[in-house]
């Protein structure tokens, strides 16, 4: 049997980061297991080929939800990366930490003192280069690139524009001292092409003689002696085989995948694991359960002025910006074209934003699985902080078979009436002046969509998910937690949960850059080396600047 130090479950966000840091002395043997292949994929690596490869069928998981009732028993594809660089190479590259106080509420609400966000800041400083410079919020000695888009369309500056006529706000960096209002927003960008966590951290540390990374590796299950995890067992090629690990075994598989694992471990809520003809080898109710994710909806605008994203779908236009970038990596192949975005309150009631927007400019109309361009832009709304819990099963022993996943989106009422409040803000900011020279008629969900339960069934109609699903296995010393605050798993020694599954509650943004800070916090705490020094930074809050002790 083969023997490791440390082996890591998964080779996204969170485990290309932990292999970087755990091989990094060079004093541990670190296996590396990724159920994917390599990202040779040429568009993982143009910003714009994120269209053609967030949902592409041989980089994906392709999970899907059970039908949803809060969205007219729709089913939601569920996008998941199944390649070197998991989802962070085939995301929208968008750069968001959360705002501050969702992480001093973990420490508030979930006791989990470690998380304050004044410990986090330290690292996510660490692992960036950002080209808004060095400062007390921005960090730029990091493998990460992190960069403003690159696109110059006066529609972005409409944007911002209508920010500050409608009372909304703008801020210069919603990573940075005042995370409210709209904004330019950062990218995991280099030099024109995607900076995954795959290019970041995992391929700089390959020559590493102590590293090995083991593609197209479906692990089974999890080996646990007694109340210790010893290894795991992986299939590869249609051979089964087992690994051991000296030390640990670290899942980094993700919300989806890594309560899968556990519960084909033995590992989770009993009832279900004796109901699936499994034996329980470690009682876990949490395991599974706390599912949340971010709901979106977006409204569609016809453009009055034409711009060259407008006709890039054109097979010849599709042509010259693939040839433009690969002659200079710029040009509309390397931009995301969802430059521009921000951080809202739906309602003066709100401590701190719950909506979030994305605006693009241009129509994104799904056909299928196949996005469409139109004359149009478009601007999407999150409900950052949901209400609603979903859970996810075992729906077979066969470690292929995507699990059951049920995410009751807007099952609770406060979730849609802050959708509806999003629409209306959407409606009043694309209103103001600003836009008069590029809004033509409101596309979708239209202008007869006005009353609260007019815009409320346009939004069952419309909603999906913005690929932000966490909580499965959350941090925290409740009877529903799977993990401490350190992500070792309750109950198994040499066993630790490192990915968006252990989220306790859901962060208000984008959770790419969160999960690989995540991760290099628990690369400290696995090498037992002492955290980097907590910091903390001062922010404006409303009107008043204030600490994060408030």
């Amino acid at each position: 049997m083969k023997s490791f130090d440390y082996i890591i479950v998964g080779a996204g966000s969170a485990g290309c980061v932990l292999a970087d840091k755990l091989s990094a002395e060079g004093q541990y043997s670190v296996l590396l297991v990724e159920a994917g292949g390599r990202d040779w994929n040429p568009m993982i690596h143009i910003p714009a080929g994120f269209y053609k490869v967030h949902n592409h069928p041989k980089l994906n998981w392709n999970y899907v939800s059970e039908p949803e009732i809060g969205l007219n028993n729709r089913i939601i594809d569920i996008p998941r990366g199944k390649v070197l660089g998991g989802s962070s190479s085939i995301n929208g590259m968008v750069y968001m930490r959360g705002h501050p106080l969702d992480y001093d509420n973990w420490a508030i609400k979930f006791g989990l003192e470690d998380w304050r966000y004044a410990n986090c800041l330290p690292y996510f400083k660490s692992l960036e280069t950002s080209d808004r410079g060095d400062s007390e919020w921005r960090g730029v000695n990091g493998p990460l690139s992190v960069r403003k888009g690159p696109d110059d369309n006066p529609i972005y500056e409409a944007f911002l524009k209508a920010g500050e006529q409608s009372g909304q706000g703008v801020t210069d960096d919603l990573n940075g001292f005042n995370p409210e209002g709209l904004s330019r927003l950062d990218a995991t960008i280099l030099n024109g092409r995607r900076s995954s966590a795959a290019t970041a951290f995992l391929y700089p540390a390959l020559h590493r003689d102590n590293l090995t990374l083991q593609t197209s590796s479906m692990i089974e299950k999890v080996i646990i002696d007694g109340n210790r995890a010893v290894g795991v067992q992986v299939s590869r090629k249609g051979q089964s085989f087992k690994i051991e690990a000296e030390k640990e075994v670290i899942l980094a598989g993700g919300a989806l995948n890594s309560p899968k694992i556990l519960m084909l471990s033995g590992i989770g809520p009993a009832s279900h694991l004796r109901e699936m003809g499994l034996e329980v080898s470690h009682e876990l109710e949490g395991v599974g359960r706390n599912l949340q994710d971010h709901a979106t909806v977006s409204i569609t605008w016809a453009c009055l002025k034409s711009f060259p994203v407008h006709q890039v779908d054109r097979p010849v236009n599709k042509l010259l910006a693939g040839l433009h970038w690969i002659l200079t990596k710029k040009g509309l192949a390397a931009s995301n074209h969802f430059e521009a975005g921000g951080l809202i309150r739906g309602n003066e009631n709100v401590e701190y934003p719950n909506l979030q927007y994305h605006f693009g400019p241009t129509g994104f109309d799904y056909e299928g699985r196949k996005i469409k361009l139109s004359k149009a832009f478009t601007l999407q709304i999150d409900q950052l902080r949901p209400h609603s819990r979903g859970y996810l099963e075992l729906r077979s022993l066969d470690p292929q078979t995507p699990p059951l996943m049920k995410f009751n989106y807007l099952s609770d009422f406060k979730d849609t009436a802050e959708l509806v409040e999003g629409i209306k803000k959407m409606r009043e900011l694309i209103s103001q002046p600003a836009f008069d020279h590029f809004r033509g008629e409101e596309i979708s969900p239209g202008i007869d969509i006005q009353s609260d339960s007019e815009i409320e069934q346009a939004i069952r109609r419309k909603t999906i998910t913005d690929y932000h699903p966490c909580g499965t296995c959350a941090m925290g010393n409740s009877s529903m937690s799977v993990v401490n605050s350190k992500m070792q798993v309750h109950g198994i020694q040499c066993l630790r949960i490192v990915d968006a599954s252990v989220l306790p509650r859901v962060l208000s943004g984008n959770l790419n850059a969160p999960v690989m800070m995540i991760a290099a916090r628990a690369a400290d705490w696995i090498l037992e080396k002492p955290q980097l020094p907590s910091f903390q930074a001062r922010f404006k809050f409303h009107k008043d600047t204030i600490g994060f002790n408030h």
